[in-house]
């Protein structure tokens, strides 16, 4: 009876120690479960933030949501907090989703979920919100901009966060400015600058600024077109390139500058036109007919704005009407003229070269003669008197012609 017994409190001792560890183990499941699960959110000012927390497990513990300053916003499904623009998606004891609507910049920070077991548990959400930058202005354009200037382009853009990129660009071709800026709350004011200095071939360019930012799906972009006045300049285009009596001559005075310099006014030889019948005036352009001798000449055009005045002369020469005419234009000629450098360089070679070889040929000459007489005096140095020297002089010259040297 007392061997049954003990049996029996052995085997109840066992089973108090499998339930206890099962109640255990089941203890430790459940509180691994019941744990809160966020994650950090990134929104667009303006936009709407929904923040979800959630737990896998959880025996009936609700689930709290606070704002970075520890305002309670939802407990469970009840609002704690009085602002319209919070709102409550889901509530249930697995979920606690909210809505924050117009989110601004003020709404950034820590989120805290808690789940209200025994210690509560809690975790962090970071709500990010990035401030849009405005719309960028430049200022700085002079219009008109005068030749020579130099100005400052300043590309501005408010409220950016993080801080926008700027860039610039000369009509489609980048170029570099000098960006800073500066913190205004959390958010920044963004400025770049473009310094040059203006010539006639900015005139009608178009400088952009370029507002690049995360926020941003397509760049913000903002155009000014330079318009800057210069002194004009002007020439002459003429239609024929060899004129011939009876034919007809164009010309035209090509004007560049701005404003247009106008009126255009023709000359010939420093006074007006002398025929104004066949020469004929229609704005820029001289046409003459039928040309004869009489229009050979310099015709010269002037025009000019309030910043200068410019002229283009062209010289006429009118060949006869069966003449083949020159090979080239004599304006062309004129205009460039001859290369003199050229011509003398070779002129001097030539001549250079000329009195070497007159040096070398008198030398020549002068040490090679052509025949000579050896020892024609032979024999007249050793007579006794002036007689006998004269006859051996004479007797040598009979036979000078068997002494002569020759020397090639």
């Amino acid at each position: 009876m007392i061997v049954k017994q003990h049996l029996i409190f052995i085997l109840y001792s066992l089973c108090a120690n499998v339930f206890k560890v099962a109640g255990t183990k089941s203890k430790a499941k459940g509180s691994q479960g019941q744990f809160p699960i966020t994650q950090n959110v990134t929104v667009v000012e303006g936009a709407t933030a929904n923040m979800t927390c959630r737990v896998d497990y959880n025996d009936n513990t609700s689930l709290q949501w606070s704002n970075p300053a520890q305002q309670t916003l939802f407990f469970g499904d009840k609002k704690a907090l009085r602002d319209h623009r919070i709102e409550l998606v889901r509530a249930s004891w697995q979920e606690l989703t909210i809505k924050i609507s117009d989110v601004s910049l003020s709404d950034e920070g820590q989120y805290t979920c808690s789940l209200f077991t025994m210690p509560v548990k809690t975790t962090k959400a970071f709500l990010t919100v990035l401030g849009v930058p405005g719309r960028p202005e430049i200022t700085g354009f002079t219009k008109p901009a005068m030749e020579g200037d130099v100005i400052t382009l300043t590309c501005t853009t408010l409220g950016s966060k993080p801080a926008a990129n700027i860039r610039w660009f000369r009509n489609d071709k980048e170029v570099q400015g000098t960006t800073k800026m500066n913190a205004t709350g959390k958010s920044f004011t963004v400025w770049s600058s473009l310094q040059f200095q203006v010539d006639r071939r900015d005139d009608g360019v178009a400088y952009t600024c370029s507002v690049e930012h995360i926020s941003l799906s397509s760049p913000y972009m903002t155009t000014e077109v330079l318009e800057v006045h210069y002194a004009p300049h002007l020439e002459i285009t003429h239609s024929l390139i060899i004129p011939q009596e009876g034919q007809y001559l164009k010309l035209e005075c090509v004007s560049i500058g701005n404003p247009i310099p106008e009126p255009v006014l023709w000359s010939k030889d420093g006074g007006e036109l002398p025929d104004i019948e066949r020469m004929i005036v229609e704005g820029r352009e001289l046409t003459i007919t039928t040309l004869n001798k009489t229009d050979n000449g310099t015709y010269r055009c002037e025009a000019s704005n309030h910043l200068g005045t410019s002229s283009a002369e062209y010289i006429l020469f009118v060949y006869a009407k069966d003449f083949p005419g020159p090979t080239t234009d004599p304006n062309a000629l004129g205009q460039h003229g001859p290369d003199h450098a050229l011509i003398g360089g070779v002129v001097a070679v030539v001549v250079f070269i000329t009195l070497c070889l007159i040096i070398v040929l008198g030398r020549y000459l002068a040490r090679h003669k052509g025949t000579y007489l050896t020892h024609e005096a032979k024999g007249a140095e050793d007579a006794p008197d002036a007689d006998t020297a004269i006859i051996n002089a004479e007797g040598n010259h009979v036979h000078a012609e068997e002494k002569k040297e020759y020397f090639i």
